[in-house]
């Protein structure tokens, strides 16, 4: 679908967002790393929900900080990815389990004519995973491919670059499974989309996403979309 030639975005073209729950422990050095990978240049947007001092770290370090009632992952994100306005949207988790350090690696690719640059935390072994979640994301992953007829390594990455385009395009209907979805719509729809290889950190503070349940909701949602999409 796409056919982008080679574009010369800068960090000022650049929004990094996330959406927070009671990440108090991490948003200041999530923050901090954006603003010195990208010499302050980034917007940054945090939709949260937080009943910490999370929403105040933020703003400040920087960020706008977008406040809402805790509805979800996905709600929360979609928020976050439709607010800026600059034309590359990168999205992560504010936890401080990605590499902040390869934002300039999701622009050079973005700017070599990809749609979506798609974070891969398995293919380095995502060591700092639990391995229940490690193997939970490589079912999803191949449950994903065999749905859609196409090969994805990581398909509930949070770090990925879009550019603003392609969001405003496409209508977005996930919760909890949206991750999966960001990356699937687009995929069948046959925009560009490359997989980027990064390392995944352990996390600060403690997961809020419950295993079982989660996965569960992650699933149903693969197939979702998954079925709609052959059917548009």
């Amino acid at each position: 679908m796409s056919s982008h030639e080679a574009e010369a975005f800068t960090f000022d073209d650049l929004a990094v967002v996330m959406g927070s729950y009671n990440e108090e422990d991490a948003i200041a050095a999530v923050c901090r790393d954006i603003n010195d990978v990208t010499d302050g240049k980034a917007e940054i947007v945090c939709v949260d929900g937080s009943s910490d001092r999370t929403p105040e770290i933020a703003r400040e370090h920087g960020a706008t900080v977008v406040e809402q009632e805790p509805q979800g992952y996905g709600i929360a994100v979609k928020e976050a990815v439709e607010t800026p306005e600059r034309p590359v949207v990168v999205t992560t988790d504010c936890d401080d389990t990605y590499p902040m350090a390869r934002l300039p690696d999701f622009l050079e690719k973005i700017n070599e004519g990809y749609d979506v640059v798609s974070g891969d935390r398995l293919y380095y072994g995502a060591d700092a995973m639990p391995a229940f979640n490690r193997f939970g994301n490589e079912a999803f992953a191949l449950l994903a491919s065999t749905l859609m007829g196409k090969r994805v390594h990581d398909t509930t990455t949070g770090m990925r670059a879009y550019r603003r385009d392609v969001i405003q395009q496409i209508e977005w209907t996930e919760n909890t499974g949206l991750s999966a979805e960001l990356l699937m719509r687009p995929l069948m729809r046959d925009y560009r989309i490359y997989e980027l290889p990064i390392e995944y950190h352990e996390r600060a503070g403690e997961t809020k996403l419950d295993p079982l349940s989660g996965g569960a909701a992650i699933a149903k949602s693969i197939v979702k979309v998954a079925a709609e999409e052959h059917l548009r």
